[in-house]
């Protein structure tokens, strides 16, 4: 049984026709795999009409008339005692792309600024971001835009009070140990530290958004003179290998 008052997970009503499963209170990685883990299996119960995944929930809508909350809630619970969800792996389905990135300069602004606040330089930065591997841990605040985690510690740099000039679409930005990758022109308080080719929302598209949660993302350095090229390739140049 779930105590819902003293600790995760915790199930909570959402409105007449959901539930929210929520595993964490704060992002921790153990939180997001279980929240990615839980909304697979689910999806698969019976009349549950809808679910997705933020940070550390996962959302569930059904029909009220068909089916009470309490029935519903039952479900879930023994479901979330069929096993350690912190512990689950990802996605079996889950994909490792390498999407090309120029850092500094025009295409990325506030590079030397988040380098300075992070203590290191520019050309360590790059080294560093350039190299890691993050994951899709939620789509989310617009059709396709991704949050990418989890940077090291010195990377939980604060977001901008005011919202700057707008980023281009492509824009790959950094606060609080986290990256997103703007699928259109907007503006941000996020840290703009490089720019890509890659267009994660294609809405004439039978499959509009090319990154699901859990996706496993890292974004290679490449001279500025190559961006017009990656403009003209497929996806921006970047690659995917599948591991399911």
């Amino acid at each position: 049984m779930v105590d819902r008052k003293t600790s995760f997970p915790q199930i909570a009503t959402l409105g007449l026709d959901g539930l929210l499963v929520r595993f964490s209170d704060r992002f921790d990685d153990a939180a997001n795999r279980a929240a990615l883990a839980f909304r697979g299996a689910a999806a698969a119960l019976e009349d549950v009409e809808e679910t997705s995944a933020s940070l550390g929930a996962v959302y569930l809508r059904f029909d009220p008339h068909r089916l009470p909350h309490a029935a519903l809630e039952e479900r879930l619970q023994a479901l979330l005692a069929d096993r350690d969800w912190y512990k689950a792996p990802l996605p079996a389905d889950h994909r490792v792309w390498q999407i090309p990135a120029v850092y500094g300069g025009e295409h990325g602004p506030q590079l030397e600024a988040a380098a300075e606040l992070a203590g290191t330089d520019v050309n360590t930065a790059i080294e560093e971001l350039s190299t890691v591997r993050l994951r899709v841990m939620a789509i989310g605040f617009a059709p396709g835009f991704p949050y990418l985690g989890q940077l090291a510690e010195r990377w939980n740099l604060p977001r901008h009070d005011d919202l700057k000039t707008a980023v281009p679409t492509g824009a790959l930005c950094l606060a609080i140990r986290q990256c997103v990758l703007f699928p259109a022109q907007s503006p941000t308080g996020w840290r703009h530290i490089a720019t890509t080719a890659f267009r994660g929302f294609r809405p004439d598209h039978d499959n509009p958004f090319l990154l699901q949660p859990g996706d496993e993302i890292s974004f290679p350095a490449v001279p500025a003179r190559d961006f017009g090229r990656l403009i003209d390739s497929p996806h921006g140049g970047a690659t995917c290998e599948s591991l399911g």
